[in-house]
């Protein structure tokens, strides 16, 4: 079995973002979108403290959060979906750019 903490923060928080997103929009039940966050936030956050401590970690978790909520107005400009992928190609990015190419 693969150690969840080896996988590449960027395409975690993406399922994380998108994922909850699609769950809470298929089953009408917000909170369960959130802890698909929540759940992939986790297991990012531990690996951003291995690589940068706890200063990292804390960035990468509030630009994490910050995209969720920047979620919500911009998709009423550009709609759904645009609005979610956009958000997570960002958050994902900067995981990419300040943790994963560093381990």
């Amino acid at each position: 079995m693969p150690d969840p903490t080896r996988v590449p923060t960027a395409p975690l928080l993406a399922g994380g973002l998108v994922g909850g997103f699609a769950l809470a929009q298929q089953t009408g039940v917000r909170p369960l979108g959130g802890a698909a966050m929540l759940a992939a936030n986790a297991v990012a956050a531990r690996q951003w403290y291995a690589v940068g401590g706890a200063p990292l970690a804390a960035v990468l978790t509030a630009g994490y959060w910050t995209a969720m909520g920047v979620s919500h107005p911009l998709a009423k400009k550009v709609g759904t979906w645009p609005s979610v992928l956009g958000v997570t190609a960002v958050s994902a990015g900067a995981a990419w750019l300040l943790a994963d190419r560093r381990r």
